[in-house]
């Protein structure tokens, strides 16, 4: 463990799998307590854990962030239970591709709902809490990272709504980093190409073989190599804001 994070707390939502749960334990080895947030409490008392195991601090926080009660209510217990809050990473999220043509509503609604939704529930509760934390920290900075993608800079078919979501969180995050930047508030995004994850596995079944197709010559990035870039960005100095990161698999194009 390092001690760059030391005595502040960070929320990693979707933090059950992927790029979550890899990113919650490196920032807790970097030193910060770590709250735990996604659905599936089985998986986070494991990834808890682990990180309890190398010394780490971990509290786990089952809700389902589409929920604004639940995703409010995720924020209120990790301050309630950790004491603060430093550093918030919109995590969870789900990619639901095909044409629009004969796409069913439910699979628009559901990214909607996670993507969007989710992200501004926890981010209108963390806010507050982000503020007062850059206000009081020895470090002088609080963090605000979202997830989004590729996707959220290159429009393809078969993504439309995903694009959407996608598109949508990084203009409300730079919207966002305008208004905080007197706070001390840092606003971040990071666009992660083809990752090794569970994302696929959610897509409909000819869709999903359509989409490992297209990535089989790829080399997918590793959940580590986001959580790399998350720890990076909320490691620096308060000197200096990383607003936007893309990083995309060697191979990839798009």
């Amino acid at each position: 463990m390092t001690n760059r994070l030391e005595n502040t707390v960070a929320l990693v939502t979707g933090s059950s799998s992927g790029i979550g749960a890899a990113t919650a334990r490196r920032l807790a080895a970097e030193g910060a307590a770590v709250a735990l947030v996604a659905r599936r409490r089985d998986r986070l008392d494991d990834l808890a854990a682990g990180i309890r195991a190398d010394g780490g601090t971990a509290l786990v926080v089952q809700a389902d962030v589409t929920s604004q009660r639940e995703a409010a209510g995720a924020v209120e217990t990790a301050v309630a239970e950790l004491g603060r809050l430093d550093t918030v990473v919109n995590n969870a999220g789900i990619m639901l591709l095909g044409p629009a043509l004969d796409a069913p509503i439910g699979e628009w609604d559901q990214m909607v709902a996670l993507n969007v939704q989710g992200m501004l529930y926890i981010t209108h509760t963390a806010l507050p809490h982000l503020v007062r934390a850059a206000a009081d920290s020895p470090r002088q900075v609080a963090d605000l990272v979202t997830i989004t993608s590729t996707a959220g800079r290159v429009a393809r078919p078969g993504s439309a709504v995903y694009n959407l979501t996608k598109f949508g969180a990084a203009a409300f995050s730079e919207a966002l980093r305008q208004e905080l930047i007197g706070r001390r508030v840092r606003v971040s995004v990071i666009e992660p190409g083809t990752v090794d994850t569970e994302l696929a596995s959610h897509l409909r079944d000819d869709i999903r073989e359509a989409a490992r197709s297209q990535t089989a010559s790829i080399e997918p990035l590793r959940p580590d190599d986001i959580a790399d870039t998350v720890a990076y960005i909320v490691t620096r100095d308060r000197r200096v804001a990383v607003n936007e990161m893309l990083v995309r698999a060697a191979e990839q194009t798009w």
